[in-house]
């Protein structure tokens, strides 16, 4: 069986049949590379196969979620921005986004502070609304963040300028090199309590979503709306934004490549992503099938 973590959070006892599996994307079905390998997308199949409910809940924005969705055959609810976001999969033709299920943006005054003091800590901030990443026109990595977050790209003379007109915005990302985001996460946290939930997506992504926004918290209103108890879920995942939906799930689990913080809330700890552990786990818990290898 997966090596056994100790854990903390709401999650009830585990109980099968696992009826509801929640992926996030990077670190976890995905490595760097951004390849979607065979036995990931087998492994899915199957579990669908069978009846099993498959969503791809990631920090990404929805249409990026979708085009992962899409390459695991998924028809599920996709939910985006740490949760911010949820919407049903487009077909990729006449309805490329599918229906908004639901939007909490966070409030544009505290987006305001959020740019200036991100500024004033080293990082480079832009936005997230709805299907759009929002950028500054000057910011020289647009096209690399354009390139990794998929969807439409806006380039404005200053987010000041552009968040003026609005009264939200969905989420605020600060970009910096490795560890700036990460030494810069608790003061974040502290700073802006009550206010906006910030937490850690990628090691070069600090984000802030509104207050009581999180991947738990969605994970649970995805279950209520599937009419599945939480018991019955699996969740994956390999960052502190996965950390809520992992501690909150029956079947929490951390991939091996995650920190501490988030393996010891996890039930279950997975192999590697360069392992495809997303896909041992499923193999395992949801099918039924003998570890190999491991």
């Amino acid at each position: 069986m997966p090596d056994p973590r100790r854990r903390r959070g709401r999650a009830p006892a585990p109980e099968l049949p696992i009826r509801l599996v929640a992926l996030d994307i990077d670190g976890t079905i995905v490595g760097d590379d951004l390849v979607l390998h065979d036995r990931t997308i087998r492994a899915v199949a199957e579990a669908r196969r069978r009846g099993v409910r498959v969503s791809i809940v990631t920090g990404r924005m929805a249409t990026s979620g979708m085009e992962f969705a899409r390459r695991l055959g998924l028809t599920e609810t996709v939910v985006g921005y740490q949760g911010a976001i949820a919407r049903e999969m487009g077909d990729g033709r006449e309805e490329p986004l599918g229906r908004l299920l639901r939007h909490r943006p966070l409030d544009a005054a505290t987006a305001l502070e959020i740019v200036e003091w991100t500024r004033s800590v080293g990082l480079v901030p832009h936005f997230n609304n709805l299907e759009t990443l929002i950028l500054p026109a000057d910011d020289p990595r647009a096209d690399d963040y354009s390139r990794f977050v998929g969807g439409r790209m806006t380039l404005v003379p200053d987010l000041e300028s552009w968040l003026a007109r609005r009264r939200t915005v969905t989420k605020v990302i600060a970009v910096g090199r490795r560890p700036a985001p990460n030494e810069a996460y608790a003061d974040a946290v502290a700073r802006f309590a009550g206010r906006a939930e910030a937490t850690i997506s990628h090691p070069e992504f600090l984000e802030f979503v509104a207050p009581g926004v999180s991947k738990g918290e969605a994970l649970r209103w995805l279950a209520r709306r599937e009419g599945i108890p939480m018991a019955q879920v699996m969740a994956v995942g390999d960052q502190l934004n996965d950390l809520e939906m992992i501690a909150t799930a029956g079947h929490g689990v951390a991939m091996g490549n995650a920190p501490e913080e988030v393996r010891s809330v996890a039930r279950y700890v997975a192999p590697h992503v360069d392992e495809q552990g997303a896909a041992a786990m499923i193999e395992e818990l949801v099918l039924g099938e003998a570890p190999s290898g491991r």
